[in-house]
């Protein structure tokens, strides 16, 4: 017969899976710093020996990174999706920039689509709570914040997707582009025009998944990055102008 002894798990065992899962669901994100080791042992209910194992072993499999002094971190994985050569040369090409918004439109779509779909009540009222902020900021013309509300925005649709392969692989994206890799987010608030037009399609996103209209918000998701792409050609023409003109400049200078 096809049956084995139960085995009682580990304490340790099962603090590992929930961490797991914390992890694998994003809700702990890399960089992170999780509570004191008494605190965390408290709130699980779990002897600070058997939290001390679990924690080593994470720590073993690059899940987890202590540091001295500082505390237990969520390692930063993020990083590893592309090498660091390839990072590298995507931030030297144009071309891996318009392939980025052309590979975030198709994504995104999707996990729009899923999110109206299969998003709960509270992942939506995230969504439109976010929303909230961008609105409220927008007539104080601060770059940066908006940049930072427009990325969690994005990221609270693809986390509302359940995906987790698809949360990891945007995620990964989403670093690169706050680091610089593809493009300055804040470039394109600053441009003339676009920042009531940016905050519209924002808000059509949100109606559509408020109102759980998946092709609504599927089709406002890539009609918002089409215009992004549009904005970023427009940025890269009006660079190549200038560049053009100072040449120019220069060589009337040196007449």
């Amino acid at each position: 017969m096809p049956f084995r002894k139960v085995k009682t798990e580990r304490i340790s065992s099962s603090i590992i899976r929930q961490i797991e899962s914390l992890i694998l669901r994003g809700i702990l994100r890399p960089g992170e710093r999780l509570p004191s080791e008494r605190d965390l042992a408290e709130r699980m209910g779990v002897s600070r020996p058997s939290l001390r194992e679990a924690i080593a072993e994470l720590e073993a499999r690059d899940l987890l990174v202590t540091r001295p002094g500082a505390g237990i971190y969520v390692a930063e994985v993020l990083g590893s999706a592309f090498s660091k050569p390839l990072i590298e040369l995507f931030a030297t090409h144009d071309e891996a920039l318009f392939d980025y918004l052309s590979f975030r439109r198709d994504l995104e779509g999707l996990a729009a689509e899923r999110a109206a779909r299969l998003g709960s009540d509270t992942d939506l009222r995230l969504i439109d709570t976010i929303y909230g902020k961008m609105e409220a900021t927008s007539n104080r013309r601060d770059a940066r914040t908006e940049a930072r509300l427009d990325a969690e925005f994005h990221l609270s649709i693809i986390e509302a997707s359940h995906n987790v392969i698809m949360l990891h692989m945007m995620r990964s994206m989403f670093e690169m582009l706050r680091s610089g890799v593809f493009y300055n987010r804040q470039v394109i608030f600053q441009q003339r025009n676009t920042r009531s037009s940016l905050l519209a399609q924002h808000r059509a996103i949100n109606d559509a998944l408020q109102a759980r209209d998946h092709v609504a918000a599927r089709r406002a998701v890539e009609e918002h990055l089409d215009f992004v792409e549009s904005a970023m050609r427009k940025q890269k023409k009006i660079e190549q102008d200038e560049m053009i003109a100072r040449l120019r400049i220069e060589h009337e200078a040196g007449r």
